[in-house]
């Protein structure tokens, strides 16, 4: 495994150090548009959240009988943020309840009185001001127990009303977005953003257009990142999610009348979304008001035993719970990726 930076291509790392691992995990009903996402069983998407919630703390689930795949069979990324944590452990595994439709078991749980968003083709439904000043509000009393903070994010349909969110906010992204899918389903996806975006108009504020197009788990952690990053490093884990995070971010800082302080802040990713033919995260990154250090770390299944595995390779799920940053940070603790792979296929032969 080897670790670069998205802007500049050349060898990056995180920090040495232990990390805490925070997961935002969120449902946007958004994701219940039919053929919309592939980020988890069919007919129970809203659950994957709390799946992978459990996963990521247990190493097994308890709210259904098998962890969340895709319909081809490809098992959710929080198999490689558990295989690392079994490794190189984290500090510490807490869930931010952004809005679940189960709460996850025998989990360290944040709650925050916020309850799943509607979909954004009739409108949100947020109170996005309220969402983003909870996050901020976190971010300042949040304790550190390691060195710095992983913030990942388990959002089905989250690229979607990212999107969404970002042309709402004029930023020239609209063909940049990922996706789980290997093929993108493009019209529905289209239709989707189109119906949102149709909800607003020029003369509502920044808030009041997220509210509508948004969902919490972008609203929170942007508010989160302004006020966590004055204390502490903080990475985001994901891919154009969290990139969209950050712009949002970028964006609302002027209506709070904040500062980012953008030098304590990180996006890691994965390999398989920096090299996306149907996205562009370079691109949605150079919209910011300044330079972010972004990194992506290389990682391969070509050597699995277990081919389905390969789809990784292939583009599909890409990103998610963290997976990203979870390859940085056991590559800046010198782990293989042979070590990984090994721990990975291990957790599959037992589950």
């Amino acid at each position: 495994m080897q670790t670069y930076n998205i802007l500049t291509n050349n060898l990056d790392s995180l920090s040495e150090g232990k990390a805490d691992f925070l997961l935002a995990a969120s449902v946007t009903k958004t994701c219940e548009i039919q053929g919309i996402t592939q980020a988890g069983i069919p007919g129970m998407i809203p659950l994957t959240p709390t799946l992978d919630a459990e996963f990521i703390t247990n190493e097994k689930v308890f709210s259904l009988g098998e962890l969340a795949e895709t319909p081809t069979g490809v098992p959710t990324p929080a198999l490689i943020t558990r295989a690392v944590h079994n490794i190189a452990p984290f500090s510490s595994i807490e869930i931010l309840d952004l809005g679940l439709t189960a709460e996850p078991q025998n989990c360290h749980i944040h709650h925050f009185g916020i309850t799943p968003s509607e979909s954004i083709s009739s409108g949100a439904g947020i109170d996005a001001k309220e969402i983003f000043a909870k996050g901020m509000e976190f971010g300042k009393s949040y304790e550190l127990k390691g060195n710095y903070l992983i913030l990942g994010e388990s959002t089905p349909a989250g690229t979607t009303t990212a999107t969404a969110s970002i042309l709402a906010l004029e930023y020239d992204c609209a063909n940049d977005f990922s996706s789980s899918f290997l093929h993108v389903p493009n019209d529905v996806k289209t239709q989707t953003i189109n119906k949102a975006l149709s909800l607003i108009n020029e003369e509502m504020t920044n808030f009041e257009k997220l509210g509508i197009v948004s969902d919490n788990m972008l609203l929170f952690c942007a508010g989160f990142l302004l006020e966590a990053s004055k204390r502490f490093q903080v990475v985001l884990a994901g891919g154009t999610q969290m990139a969209a995070c950050l712009l949002i971010a970028d964006k609302l800082r002027e209506d709070v009348l904040m500062r980012v302080k953008h030098d304590n802040i990180v996006l890691a990713t994965t390999q398989w979304v920096t090299e996306d033919k149907n996205s562009n995260i370079s691109h949605i990154l150079e919209q910011l008001s300044y330079k972010p250090h972004a990194i992506y770390t290389t990682f391969s299944f070509s050597n699995t035993q277990i081919p389905i595995l390969k789809k990784y390779d292939e583009g599909e799920a890409k990103e998610g719970v963290g997976a990203g940053a979870s390859l940085a940070y056991t590559n800046s603790l010198k782990i293989t990726n042979k070590e990984l792979l090994e721990q990975i296929e291990y957790l599959i032969y037992t589950m």
